[in-house]
This record gives C-alpha cells, structure tokens and sequence, in this order.
C-alpha cells in the first residue's frame, strides 16, 4: 500500500491520511510528489489520481483520492484505533467538521497556509475577511468542544487532528485565540501520530 503526498509535507489533506494510517498501525509506503515540479499532472500520477492532487491511496490496483474518502476507507478496512467515534451521531459530526473545514474558511488558510505551522517566521495581520473567518471558527469550536475537554467526542478521532491543524494556523502565527482552543489544539499536536507527520524533514521553499 502507499499513500503518495506532496513531497515537502504540508498538505493538511496528507496529514490526515498520514495520521489515519498511522493510527491503525497499517504497513505503507510513502511515495512523495512534487508539487512545485508539477508531478502531480504527470500521466502516471494521473493513472492514480483522477484529481491530480494529494494525497492519494493505493493498494494494489485500487486507487483512491480525497483526504476524507481516504480517511473512511481506512477506517472500514483496518483495525486497531477508531478513527470516528462509534456514535452514530458524534460520528456524522465529526464528518461535518472534516468537511466543513476542507470547504470554508479560505482567508485563514489563504493568510495563514500551513507554512505557518511547520516554518515559523513573521506574518502580517489577518486582515478584517479573515479575523470575520476566525471568530466563525472559534465560535463554532467553542459550541461543539466540551469545557476542559481535549477531544470532542471524549476520546480522539481524525476531526480533533484536523481541526488542531486549523487552530495552528493561528496559534503558532501568534493570533489571538481563546485560551482553552490554544490548549485543544496543543495537547492534540502532541499525538505521536501527529508528531511524526511534524517531524518529517522540510526544506523551506
């Protein structure tokens, strides 16, 4: 099996998928492309990959895009780890996290790209669209994660590591954020999934 994801480690997409297979102690492969070199619309990555973007899945003959789809096919194929919470209802929340944040708040990952996160350095302010977007996200977290909780279902699931990925962009920018999000997204960072994926080596670009 390998999972094919840009190859200086910053797509949040590829985290996810990282983590995921990480999590259900499934054996993988890495296969890195170069985004920057244009790989992904090489034809033999487009016989992988419909989308021509990453990551993308493959086991033996079968191929599979799109972060979340990957993350739910992980989830029914392996066991080990739950990726979702078993509750049918906290279970379709934390699918409308994933896709929620893959689908909005585009001036907070446009300002604050992921970068961000794994190179450090000064960033200008947010500007009026994305401070709107962050208290949209903030509110939102805020509705759904229980007081002192540093998961959202009580135990972890691929949404918490995704949703710490979009506070990060914030926290370790220096933006104000609320302080019991700062300690969400710090104690999921510390996840030794998640960690591996933040240790891999990056050149900056």
């Amino acid at each position: 099996m390998k999972l094919f994801v840009d190859s200086n480690f910053l797509s949040p997409y590829a985290m996810s998928a990282f983590v995921a297979l990480t999590e259900k102690l499934a054996v993988f492969e890495i296969v890195p492309i170069n985004l920057a070199q244009g790989e992904h619309r090489s034809a033999p990555y487009a016989a992988l990959s419909s989308t021509l973007r990453v990551p993308t899945l493959t086991d033996g003959g079968f191929h599979l895009s799109e972060s979340s789809a990957i993350c739910e096919f992980i989830e029914d194929s392996f066991p080990g780890t739950s990726l979702y919470p078993k509750d049918l209802q906290q279970k379709a929340k934390a699918r409308e996290i994933q896709a929620w944040l893959r689908s909005d708040l585009m001036p907070i990952r446009q300002q604050r790209p992921t970068e961000v996160i794994f190179f450090g350095g000064a960033h200008p302010p947010l500007s009026e669209e994305a401070q709107a977007a962050a208290s949209k996200l903030f509110t939102a977290v805020e509705n759904v994660l229980p007081e002192g909780a540093d998961s959202l279902f009580g135990i972890w699931s691929i949404a918490d590591t995704d949703l710490a990925l979009m506070l990060n962009r914030l926290v370790l920018a220096g933006d104000k954020v609320p302080p019991r999000l700062v300690a969400y997204a710090q104690a999921q960072w510390q996840r030794p999934s998640v960690q591996e994926w933040v240790n891999m080596h990056r050149t900056a670009q």
